[in-house]
């Protein structure tokens, strides 16, 4: 009778760790799908500066971001100094809002590759790279109660702009400019972009 009694205990005790870990999944998921569907675009701060370990928090989830084998071409510059926030806002007609914003990141990538056998070739991939970390950045931002939004700086004008601004040189470009803040308005909601129409079975 005890040993029975112990199985049951044993396969209840099993049930229930697979009961939980079940659960530990379902959470997990639905977590992750609720954070994607709730990304939003947000352009108005408070004052509230973002603490460093929230900004290590974005580039670590940045540099998380997949990149063609695995070349990581990505680089980051953070702005927190109010001046360079406002002299950007002056000059970038679509982030004005870097003037209310107390931190930007400008998501940058190597447009060139060197080769094992020390040729060197346009990084084709570059901008998809960047443009994974960027995405990785903004559903971070969103995960830890930020606003971000993407703002564009990889066409010809608003590329000088910053790499004039920020001092890069080279053969690294800017793909981005991301102002950061704390929502002025938290209770802001995201857009529906859920559309069927846009879905095509196997082919066009």
């Amino acid at each position: 009778m005890k040993r029975i009694s112990l199985i049951l205990l044993l396969l209840a005790m099993t049930a229930a760790s697979c009961c939980n870990n079940s659960d530990s999944k379902t959470d997990k998921r639905e977590a992750v799908l609720e954070n994607i569907a709730g990304r939003k675009s947000v352009r108005a701060y408070t004052d509230e500066p973002v603490s460093d370990a929230d900004i290590e928090t974005l580039l670590r989830a940045a540099m998380a971001a997949p990149s063609a084998m695995n070349r990581q071409p990505w680089e980051f510059i953070v702005i927190n100094d109010r001046d360079s926030l406002d002299a950007l806002a002056g000059k970038l007609r679509h982030a004005r809002m870097l003037s209310q914003a107390p931190l930007a990141i400008v998501v940058c990538a190597e447009t060139m590759l060197t080769l094992r056998d020390g040729t060197v070739v346009e990084n084709i991939f570059w901008e998809h790279d960047a443009s994974a970390a960027t995405e990785n950045l903004l559903l971070a931002a969103e995960a830890i109660g930020l606003g971000a939004v993407w703002t564009a700086a990889s066409d010809p004008e608003r590329s000088a702009i910053v790499c004039e601004a920020l001092g890069i040189t080279g053969t690294v470009k800017p793909l981005c400019v991301i102002p950061i803040g704390h929502p002025a308005n938290p209770d802001e909601q995201p857009k529906d972009k859920w559309k069927p129409e846009k879905i095509h079975w196997n082919r066009w």
